[in-house]
């Protein structure tokens, strides 16, 4: 029994023993990590200044630009404006400077990419009270995403390719090298995806069926006027009538003057209506040359610095390591 208690206490005695060692290592390295930057504090802070120096310059003369487009596509349009922004990006890669010429763009250097991403909006993707006749099955959509929310996960679904093409606001990004004037680049942009003559017609034809419905609701709206006003003059004329009678044309006015507001909100809808489908592709606003900072782009002023102290770093540690195993070889 006394041998091993003896052990049991050898044994605890050498796992305090390494644990104290692990600490007093851990503290050593620090004070000498400490120490070394105090003697080499001169090249690392030369090191420091060097590399915001040179990040400043770099991140002044490498600037990268966004320009943002976002537009609504009218009358089920999400599928020809992803192939036409397609379009414009295989011809960007293959450099045919004939296809950008063609539709107003000289200067194809200073364009470094395009792209197209919708913007998700779910409530507005499943808002039925939007005109027909700009989403033709805008109707059918809340029940399209109940379903698919029934059989897979919700988030998928709104996120699906299938599903986002449908949102009614979309975002096209185009990346330069230089600040550009929209009239340049964008315009001509815009005015290639409206460039088809079927889609203007169908256009066309839409808008003039939303302003001949707009001409019948005003009509109906006088039609109203005039019962209402007929009806008013009537019960001007027949105060001494039983109230059964009076009760039974009040109800008819309210009732119309219930037609007459519900005319009023589609004459109001259809006019946003016509505001929203003067183009196939409505751009709805433009934001051009924003500072693009994703990644390392105008943060070299700060990442170079660390670069380059890092490296600093290693480099001397791995030459004193070298410095070791050499000696350690060789003896």
């Amino acid at each position: 029994m006394s041998t091993n208690s003896q052990d049991q206490e050898i044994d605890l005695g050498q796992i305090g023993t390494g644990i104290k060692n692990f600490f007093n290592g851990i503290v050593n390295s620090v004070f000498d990590f400490i120490f070394f930057v105090k003697k080499k504090l001169v090249i690392i802070v030369g090191l420091f200044v060097v590399g915001v120096v040179l990040g400043y310059f770099l991140d002044q003369n490498t600037k990268k630009y966004t320009s943002e487009i976002i537009v609504a596509p009218n009358l089920g349009g999400s599928d020809y404006l992803y192939a036409k922004i397609n379009l414009i990006k295989s011809k960007l890669k293959e450099d045919d400077k004939s296809f950008f010429k063609s539709i107003g763009i000289s200067n194809t250097e200073n364009i470094l990419s395009i792209k197209i991403e919708p913007i998700i909006d779910i409530y507005a993707f499943v808002n039925t009270s939007q005109a027909i006749a700009e989403n033709a099955q805008n109707t059918q959509n809340f029940e399209l995403m109940r379903l698919l929310a029934e059989s897979e996960d919700i988030n998928k679904v709104i996120e699906d390719e299938k599903t986002s093409k449908n949102y009614p606001h979309h975002k096209i990004s185009i990346i330069t090298l230089n600040k550009i004037d929209d009239k340049v680049i964008i315009k001509p942009i815009l005015k290639y995806l409206n460039s088809d003559e079927y889609l203007n017609k169908l256009l066309a034809i839409t808008q003039e069926n939303v302003l001949i419905k707009m001409k019948k609701n005003e009509e109906q709206i006088l039609q109203v006027d005039n019962l209402i006003t007929q009806i008013s003059e009537n019960l001007a004329k027949e105060k001494s009538t039983t109230s059964l009678v009076y009760n039974n044309e009040n109800n008819e006015i309210n009732a119309l003057f219930t037609l007459k507001n519900g005319l009023i909100n589609e004459i109001a809808g259809q006019k946003i209506t016509l505001e929203n489908i003067k183009l196939y592709i409505k751009d709805v606003s433009i934001t051009t040359n924003i500072i693009e900072s994703k990644g390392v782009n105008n943060k070299l002023k700060l990442f170079l610095p660390l670069v380059f102290i890092l490296l600093y770093l290693f480099g001397y540690f791995f030459k004193s390591i070298y410095k070791k195993q050499s000696a350690r070889i060789n003896s």
